[in-house]
């Protein structure tokens, strides 16, 4: 009961507390470079892509949730590949969860560096926590499961034990790591829709434009705006940073 409390405090804590870390040039350079590391070469990005699968996916079950949809669950393959399973009577519902995928790691991305800029690393890392533990409820198969667990448990250990600095560290290098993930995955699928057309009916674009009889060029459009419009506020956050 006394960790359960613990716990509890230290997340609302997270909430309530406001702390400020400022980022020399050559701390903000090592973790540009530590997000690029992680997200090009094929050997990292092997096992960091599938966090950044996870929050694909869990972009498609929140947006579903949004809509009033029900989600039966969620799966990740160590191919990086991802599957989500809701219901619903709204065609809405099911084209929105389906758009809310590719976009999501980038627009967390955003989220945890203004959250870092604004001082409020704590709340991030506290939200982080609580949406963390409740998706362990989607997964299905074991692949996403120790994902999401390891996730979840990283994310409690941090907001129990971790010193307000080192919480504001994380929460920017995530930030920039899941920016320059979700648009290397944007990269990936722009491919796919030109030079590997043999898997197009794995991408959200083609299967949006099948189910709801817009083209798929157009929702493949609508990914690029808002994870560029992602990607430029980041950057332009991160200039901020420099400039102060």
């Amino acid at each position: 009961m006394n960790f359960a409390q613990n716990w509890w405090e230290a997340v609302v804590r997270g909430f309530t507390d406001t702390h400020t870390t400022a980022v020399p040039l050559p701390a903000l350079l090592g973790i540009l470079a530590c997000a690029v590391v992680l997200s090009i070469p094929r050997a990292t990005w092997r096992w960091f892509g599938l966090y950044v699968t996870f929050v694909h996916e869990l972009g498609h079950a929140y947006a579903a949730l949004m809509t009033g949809r029900f989600v039966h669950g969620l799966r990740i393959g160590l191919d990086h590949s991802g599957r989500l399973v809701s219901s619903g009577r709204s065609a809405f519902g099911a084209a929105w969860s389906g758009f809310w995928g590719y976009p999501a790691p980038a627009v967390v991305g955003l989220c945890l560096i203004a959250a870092f800029a604004s001082g409020r690393s704590g709340a991030a890392m506290s939200i982080g926590a609580l949406i963390l533990l409740v998706s362990l409820i989607f997964l299905r198969n074991l692949t996403g499961i120790l994902v999401a667990v390891l996730s979840a448990a990283i994310a409690q250990l941090l907001v129990l034990f971790a010193t307000p600095a080192v919480v504001n560290y994380v929460v920017l290098a995530l930030g920039v790591a899941l920016s320059v993930g979700g648009v290397r995955d944007l990269l990936k699928l722009a491919g796919v829709h030109t030079r590997r057309r043999d898997r197009l009916a794995a991408s959200d674009a083609f299967i949006l434009g099948r189910t709801t009889g817009v083209p798929a060029f157009v929702w493949l459009a609508g990914f690029t705006v808002v994870i560029t419009g992602c990607a430029v506020a980041s950057v332009w956050l991160l200039w901020g940073m420099l400039t102060v």
